[in-house]
C-alpha cells in the first residue's frame, strides 16, 4: 500500500508538472503563434475585416523577404561552418594544452563577452578607422584608412559573421574537446596508427568525423541561433539585406501600419523551418542515418 501511494504521489507530482509546463511555456508559444497566423490572414488586429490572402500575397511579391531569408541563411552557415572548421584544427592540434594550463582558461573568456559587446569589438577593429586599418596603415598596406576594405556592415555580412566567430569557436572546441575525451579519440588514433594509418590519416579518418558526427546537433543549434540574432546584425549588419530578424523587427515597427502583418507573415515561415530544423536535429539517430 506504501508503494503504491508513494507511486500515486509522483504521478500525481508528474501530471501536475506537466500541466504547469503545458500552461507556462507551451501555450504562449501556441497562443502567439495562432494570434500570428490570425492577424497574417486578416481575422484579428487592426486590419482584421475577415479573412484574406492578400498579406501573404503581398509579403512574397517582391524579393526582399526571399533574400532576407538567404542572407540569413548564409551567414548562419559560414559562422557554423568556419566555426566548427577552427574548432577542429583546434582541438587536434592543442588539445593537451586545453585540458590544463593557460590555454585552458583563455578560451573561456570569450564566452564571457554578450552579443552586443561581441559586435562593439568588431567593430571597432574592423571598421575603416578601427584597429585593422591603422595597423595595415602603420605597416604602409593601406595609403590611409579610407582605402581600408569595408568589413562592417557590408553587404556580405562579414561584419556579423566575425563577431558570431568571436564566441561560436571557443563555444565549439569546449564542446568537440569534451566529445574527444569521452569518445578516448587518442586511443582510437593509437589503434588507427598501429593498424598501419599515418597521422594525417588517422587524423582524416578517425578523429574528424567523429568530432563532427557527435557535435553535429550543437551545430545545428548554433546555426538556429545565429538565423534569428538580433544584437550583433543590429550593430555591424548591412542596411540591405537585412537579417531576417531584423527585417521583421522594421516591418513591425514601422509607422505604416500595413506592413504589420507582414512581420507576422515573415514570423510564421521562420517558425515553420524552425520546426523542420528541430525535428530533424532531435530525430533517433537510426531516423537520420537512414
Amino acid at each position: 500500500m506504501r508503494i503504491s501511494g508513494n507511486r500515486l504521489l509522483r504521478d500525481k507530482a508528474g501530471l501536475a508538472g506537466l500541466v504547469l509546463f503545458l500552461i507556462g511555456a507551451v501555450g504562449p508559444i501556441v497562443w502567439s503563434v495562432g494570434y500570428a497566423g490570425a492577424y497574417s490572414l486578416g481575422l484579428a488586429g487592426f486590419f482584421g475585416r475577415g479573412f484574406t490572402w492578400k498579406y501573404w500575397a503581398g509579403a512574397f511579391t517582391g524579393d526582399e523577404i526571399l533574400r532576407s531569408f538567404i542572407f540569413s541563411g548564409s551567414v548562419a552557415l559560414a559562422v557554423v561552418c568556419v566555426g566548427g572548421a577552427f574548432a577542429v584544427v583546434i582541438v587536434l592540434t592543442f588539445h593537451r594544452q586545453l585540458i590544463q594550463g593557460v590555454l585552458a582558461s583563455l578560451l573561456y573568456v570569450p564566452l564571457a563577452l554578450s552579443g552586443l559587446v561581441a559586435a562593439f569589438l568588431v567593430s571597432r577593429w574592423m571598421s575603416g578607422a578601427g584597429l585593422f586599418s591603422r595597423i595595415g596603415h602603420g605597416l604602409g598596406l593601406v595609403r590611409d584608412p579610407q582605402h581600408f576594405l569595408n568589413l562592417v556592415n557590408d553587404p556580405l555580412g562579414i561584419g556579423i559573421i566575425a563577431a558570431h566567430l568571436l564566441l561560436a569557436v571557443p563555444f565549439f572546441a569546449l564542446t568537440m574537446l569534451q566529445i574527444y575525451e569521452v569518445e578516448k579519440i587518442d586511443r582510437l588514433r593509437q589503434l588507427a596508427s598501429s593498424l598501419g594509418a599515418s597521422a594525417a590519416q588517422s587524423r582524416w579518418r578517425v578523429a574528424v568525423p567523429i568530432l563532427l558526427r557527435k557535435s553535429s546537433a550543437n551545430l545545428l543549434l548554433y546555426f538556429i541561433f545565429v538565423l534569428g540574432s538580433f544584437e550583433i546584425p543590429l550593430v555591424v549588419g548591412p542596411q540591405t539585406p537585412l537579417m531576417i530578424s531584423l527585417l521583421t523587427r522594421r516591418k513591425f515597427g514601422l509607422f505604416e501600419l500595413a506592413q504589420k502583418p507582414e512581420a507576422f507573415v515573415i514570423s510564421l515561415v521562420y517558425t515553420a523551418l524552425l520546426l523542420l530544423l528541430l525535428v530533424f536535429i532531435f530525430r533517433r539517430p537510426e531516423e537520420r542515418a537512414a
